[in-house]
């Protein structure tokens, strides 16, 4: 597999980028969403449509800005933290940008910087603020942020999913991803030259997010029954918890480092349970879970609200019965 690099310091999109095009000029009943992904605080995240990508803060909510095209939208949208970079892909209605190629877009100048091409459709991008992370479906390509040259290439098991994650400390440089087995994940430790081969489910993995600093690694695979929590320095599992029996399917796992440890990492990923079946909660900031220190307490209430949850379903069939 090869890539093509190219810093395209004159490139612009079709529209121009940098200025917000009027909402009366889309017709909401004509957008699709595309995809979500949070940037790297998880204080904003980014919404790509078929007619170009929304930007949105969560404390408050509120939409930030959103830039549409006439020619098409993007698959996949990439924050860098707050800043004016962002990583596109183009999705497959986009005559211009296709889902081959990552565009390293400059919102302040409205122009492209750096652009990645490749044989076969990229399937994730992760940044973060010394490196450009480009997931195809059986390697990754890992780039220098700042001249957009090639550090490390790594083999991976089939990846549809793109599944890929970065910690973001300056004093830590961390990458998790698919090994070359199912269930197995890749724990690369640039700084230490030193990588960790985790054996994480018996069962495809699913999901994976590493603490800010790179140190722990949850995991879900595609039952979702277990989340696992394990040291990326030695490969250790921490702790493990049940979500219940029957399957479920995790769409994304959340982590966020603060002084209580794996804990911590634990009640972010009920919180993300939570959201799927209680879409209210996503006005609720995750900060505010996370001030709970007692782990027990935040299982008693997610028992409460699939209680709750349960109680709706049984109200809903009653007050509309399927016809005989």
């Amino acid at each position: 597999m090869t890539s093509t690099v190219s810093a395209s310091r004159g490139a612009h999109l079709p529209m121009h980028l940098g200025e917000p095009q009027p909402e009366s000029s889309v017709n909401a009943d004509e957008t699709e969403l595309l995809s979500v992904s949070w940037n790297q605080d998880y204080k904003c995240f980014a919404a790509g449509t078929n007619q170009g990508f929304r930007i949105y803060g969560c404390e408050p909510f509120k939409e930030n800005f959103r830039r549409d095209l006439k020619s098409g939208g993007f698959s996949i949208v990439e924050m860098l933290f707050r800043s004016n970079v962002l990583a596109l892909v183009g999705g497959r209605a986009n005559p211009l940008y296709p889902p081959n190629k990552v565009m390293i877009w400059d919102d302040h100048q409205s122009r492209c910087v750096g652009e990645f091409s490749f044989r076969s459709d990229v399937r994730g991008v992760k940044l973060r603020r010394d490196q450009i992370v480009v997931v195809l479906e059986h390697k990754i390509y890992v780039y220098n942020l700042t001249d957009l040259k090639l550090l490390h290439q790594i083999e991976t098991v089939a990846n549809l999913r793109g599944l890929c994650c970065l910690s973001h400390c300056v004093s830590t440089s961390v990458l998790a991803c698919p090994g070359l087995r199912k269930g197995q994940v890749r724990v690369e430790h640039f700084g230490l030259k030193m990588t960790k081969l985790i054996s994480a489910h018996d069962s495809e993995v699913a999901c994976i997010t590493l603490t800010l600093d790179g140190l722990l690694l949850a995991t879900a695979s595609v039952k979702g029954t277990l989340i696992r929590i394990f040291n990326t320095m030695d490969g250790t599992r921490l702790q493990e918890v049940r979500r219940g029996l029957t399957e479920q399917k995790f769409t994304a796992l959340l982590s966020h480092q603060i002084p209580s440890g794996w804990q911590c990492l634990v009640i972010k990923v009920l919180y993300t349970y939570l959201v799927s079946k209680f879409e209210w909660l996503v006005r609720i900031p995750p900060t505010i879970i996370l001030q709970i220190k007692d782990l027990q307490l935040i299982i008693k209430i997610c028992r409460l609200l699939l209680i709750l949850s349960y109680l709706q379903t049984w109200v809903q069939i009653q007050a509309h019965p399927c016809p005989l």
